[in-house]
């Protein structure tokens, strides 16, 4: 029969079981100090060489035996890591009381079931979830812990969270191949973190986006000290085998004030401060202001998605005026937008969100499915004879590039029995001569339509004049920056006289935008220009005022 292992002669009953047992195995006595008496043990035990004395037993475990002394009737169960480095074990724990009838008294059945392997694939799948494959850095996830972490740490101080995106990268990735953008990644991030100081943490947080986080005791000043030396991370190029690549980065940052935990909402206003960056091509600094301004932008955007979604939207119309004989040519329709409140929202407001948020193509798709039904709704009005004039719809240069144009103007026409030559679709200078062989292609598809195109705001950019005589354009418009102030400024006089005599030389007609007096469209008419649009004729009009509008220009000249 087995004899305890402090000498003590008193047998123990059915204490061999503990040798059958698969885990390390021991029963113990509790003694003072979390510290044990051993009585018997198993060899799986005895191999983890645990002391009775508690010198190498650890705190979990010396905590565990002090509350199953102080409560002997419950099990209490613990996790703990013996050992220290690679050789460490993890281990969970379990001590029960043992019966009386056992041959217990005050004795402890103590059970260790051994996690390492477990533990080190749960730590190495932490690992992965929060750090970048690329480059070894923290992921967005880690830089959060890790920065959560740091301010436990030192709440009382100040940091500063700077995001950085690297400037043209996709296009470079196009030119150089993935792999060698990989290394491009790998060989900023290494430049990056020699630029740091000790304790700043840097994190791949994106694509072509990494973070830092820094503490700071100078405020501003200090931000921007920080991301100077970043940028002079850019300064030179970048070797990639045997090219040299030279990239630029936008800097957004924000400091958060000792005490502030909410390291989401941090990096949230570093995304505004660098959205603000890209555009303005310097340093950012969020400013709560811009803060309440995203916060309205989403709040419009959510709107405006519920408004096309419901049909909330409408057209409204604006007369285009042959200036030579005064009648009614057509009529360009523009997207309106009333909120639920019944406020007008205005286009300058909404359009731009809708580009940015990709509402720009549903809501181009609803514009022209709109004003092709409106052409079938004033045909019947008309007694079923084919009103004399066009809607003219504009296209973004956003929808240009992500929708089929020419199937959705197809469409249109074809559910709504009209022809292409009802239609004029408008774009913009940008858009057309952003991609030129893109524009070729769609509006040669949309003339197979027999749709007339028309180049909006022309003037404004810089119009390639090789491409604007390959394309098939019928109409140039000519902005209202140059018809502004005309009839007083010869330069803008000259001006419109030479997109005039462009437009006559390629077989277009000009449309004048903004004509405000009398004078202007009397000038504009002399200059040769075709058609006039502005508030001198008529504001932008709900469909019935427009189709009467129409009608009555029928009888008499609107100029």
């Amino acid at each position: 029969m087995p004899i305890d292992r402090t000498g003590e002669d008193r047998p123990l009953l059915f204490v061999g079981w503990i040798d059958a047992l698969p885990v390390p195995a021991a029963l113990i006595r509790p003694l003072a100090r979390g510290n044990f008496r051993l009585h018997a043990s198993n060899a799986a035990f005895d191999r983890l060489g645990l002391s009775p004395a508690g010198l190498t037993a650890p705190i979990e475990l010396r905590r565990a035996i002090e509350r199953a002394d102080q409560d002997p009737e419950d099990t209490q169960e613990f996790s703990c890591q013996l050992g220290e480095g690679p050789a460490a074990r993890d281990l969970r724990g379990s001590i029960g009381p043992l019966s009386e009838e056992c041959g217990g008294d005050h004795l402890f059945l103590l059970t260790l079931i051994d996690r390492t392997q477990e533990m080190m694939t749960e730590r190495n799948l932490r690992r992965e979830l929060v750090s970048d494959s690329l480059t070894g850095l923290p992921n967005r996830a880690g830089f959060e812990e890790l920065v959560e972490q740091r301010i436990a740490d030192d709440a009382e101080s100040d940091h500063a969270i700077l995001l950085l995106d690297l400037a043209r990268f996709s296009r470079i990735n196009e030119h150089i191949g993935p792999l060698a953008g990989d290394e491009l990644i790998i060989t900023v991030a290494r430049r990056l973190k020699s630029s740091l100081r000790s304790g700043d943490i840097l994190a791949r947080t994106g694509g072509d986006e990494f973070a830092i986080s820094s503490r700071i005791a100078g405020g501003r000043a200090d931000v921007r000290e920080i991301a100077r030396r970043i940028r002079g991370c850019f300064d030179h190029p970048f070797r990639i085998g045997e090219l040299k690549v030279s990239v630029d980065c936008a800097l957004g940052c924000t400091i958060q004030v000792g005490g502030d935990r909410d390291v989401a909402d941090q990096v949230r206003h570093a995304q505004i401060a660098l959205k603000r960056a890209k555009q303005t091509d310097r340093i950012e600094i969020y400013e709560p202001e811009a803060a309440m301004l995203s916060d309205n932008r989403f709040g419009l955007e959510t709107a405006l998605r519920s408004a096309i979604e419901e049909d909330r939207l409408y057209l409204a119309f604006q007369p285009l005026i042959e200036l030579a004989t005064g009648k009614v040519s057509g009529f360009e329709a523009l997207a309106r937008w009333d909120n639920k409140s019944g406020d007008a929202i205005s286009p300058t407001e909404f359009i731009p969100i809708a580009e940015d948020s990709g509402l720009i193509v549903p809501l181009g798709q609803w514009a022209i499915a709109k004003a092709a039904s409106t052409i079938a709704e004033w045909d019947a009005k008309n007694g079923g004879v084919p009103v004399d004039c066009y809607f003219s719809v504009n296209v973004s240069a956003i929808q240009l590039v992500r929708d089929d144009v020419a199937t959705v103007v197809r469409r249109a026409l074809e559910a709504n029995d009209v022809g292409g030559e009802r239609l004029m679709i408008e774009l913009t200078e940008s858009a057309i001569i952003g991609d030129p062989d893109l524009a070729l292609s769609v509006l040669s598809e949309l003339k197979a339509l027999h749709t007339r195109v028309a180049m909006d705001d022309f003037g404004t950019g810089y119009s390639n004049l090789a491409y604007l005589q390959r394309l098939p354009l019928d109409v140039l418009k000519i902005d209202r920056s140059f018809v502004d102030h005309m009839v007083d400024d010869r330069d803008k006089v000259a001006i419109v006289r030479t997109i005039q005599s462009l437009a006559e030389a390629l077989g277009m007609k000009t449309t004048a935008e903004g004509v405000e007096t009398a004078d202007q469209a009397r000038l504009l008419s002399a200059l040769g220009c075709d058609f006039g649009q502005g508030f001198l004729f008529a504001h932008p009009m709900a469909s019935d005022a427009a189709f009467d509008y129409w009608r009555q220009s029928l009888s008499r000249p609107i100029f």
